[in-house]
């Protein structure tokens, strides 16, 4: 099993399309063509954790946070980055880091603390615009079916929990094949007038090019007509932040006591009580503060985030109950779902989760 394999495994499951513009998720180091001896899941990467992954012979190392936000100036092996960046090299080691992609998709990291926490009826909070394009295209009607279903199974077709999802109407397509052309129907140099299906369907941004071709390659025109447009709407299976609800109402106090017990938590952080019980729960992980208007706007009774500003505490005033759980503690569980997306699809192989404890962040 190679590496890429690995890869593209995780890229399935959160394309890197859906990463934020000042995130650098993906490939940080390595040679992605080597075989896989093992993998080893973490959420920074430390010097710590590259010898742990030495010593587990791991060559793929899997990490939430990218190592390599911002471009290196230079590899003298000043900064525990560059000493990372070297030691990987040395050893031949994979590093890849799958980060806002990976909180931005649907089942990502912010449905995994829902889950954690026993939410129901978990959605996106803030649905990811002009990511979504409309598809259309002109098939002879004997083929339309067929043409159809396949860009279904390539990925076109989906809206929420709906599948296959199109619009389809009858008209009448005209050509006249050239020379040194080979038309399906027609005869060269002859006018053409073909009974065809106008096929529209809704396509996510990043399998623009695998439904394009997988178009390319069933539909029986040697130059198919197609197009592409940008839609205005938003698409709620992708986004920043997640709400749910919980199976019932509990007390401000008991319910933060709760998080304090799920997430190990040595302290919490929350803004004063409003005096509301809890039902309605919005959650960001890591630093999510800037949800905070879209969980007051919906109605949420708390937001749960792994960092907050001063400032924060006080604007939510009295509309909302902000938990601060932080940073690491929110995003600890990453690890969990990378092993969960791995391991269903490869089964029998070796991989680990790190025991570095790479919290910068300590309590006296």
């Amino acid at each position: 099993m190679k590496i890429s394999q690995i890869i593209e495994t995780l890229e399935n499951y959160a394309p890197l399309s859906l990463q934020e513009s000042f995130d650098n998720s993906g490939l940080q180091v390595g040679d992605v063509s080597r075989k896989v001896t093992g993998i080893l899941l973490c959420l920074d990467v430390t010097e710590e954790v590259l010898d742990e992954a030495i010593e587990l012979d791991c060559n793929l190392i899997i990490s939430h946070h990218p190592l390599l936000f911002k471009p290196l100036k230079s590899l003298s092996g000043k900064t525990y980055i560059e000493r990372c960046v070297i030691k990987a090299c040395r050893n031949n080691l994979v590093i890849y880091a799958s980060h806002t992609n990976m909180d931005n998709a649907f089942g990502g990291v912010n449905f995994r603390i829902a889950e954690k926490i026993g939410l129901q009826n978990v959605r996106v909070l803030s649905p990811q615009k002009n990511c979504l394009l409309k598809l259309v295209t002109f098939v002879p009607e004997a083929q339309a079916e067929t043409v159809r279903n396949a860009l279904f199974n390539a990925g076109a077709g989906h809206t929420g929990n709906y599948d296959s999802c199109s619009f389809n109407v009858s008209g009448s397509g005209t050509f006249r094949a050239g020379e040194d052309t080979n038309p399906f129907v027609g005869n060269i140099n002859e006018l053409h007038t073909e009974p065809e299906i106008r096929i529209e369907t809704i396509v996510p941004v990043y399998k623009k090019s695998t439904v394009l071709r997988t178009l390319l390659a069933v539909h029986p025109y040697e130059e198919p007509v197609y197009d592409f447009y940008t839609l205005d709407n938003n698409w709620n299976q992708a986004g920043s932040g997640v709400v749910g609800e919980l199976p019932y109402t509990e007390e401000e106090a008991a319910f933060l006591q709760k998080l304090k017990m799920i997430f190990k938590l040595k302290n919490l952080k929350h803004s004063p009580f409003t005096g509301k019980e809890i039902r309605e729960v919005a959650i960001c992980g890591g630093s999510g503060a800037f949800l905070i208007p879209e969980a007051i706007a919906y109605g949420a009774d708390i937001f749960i985030t792994g960092e907050a500003r001063y400032n924060d505490y006080y604007d939510v005033e009295n509309r909302i109950l902000l938990a601060v759980i932080g940073h690491y503690e929110s995003e600890i569980i990453t690890k969990e779902l990378f092993y969960d997306i791995i391991t269903k699809k490869i089964t029998n192989f070796a991989v680990h989760f790190s025991t570095v404890n790479s919290n910068p962040v300590n309590y006296m």
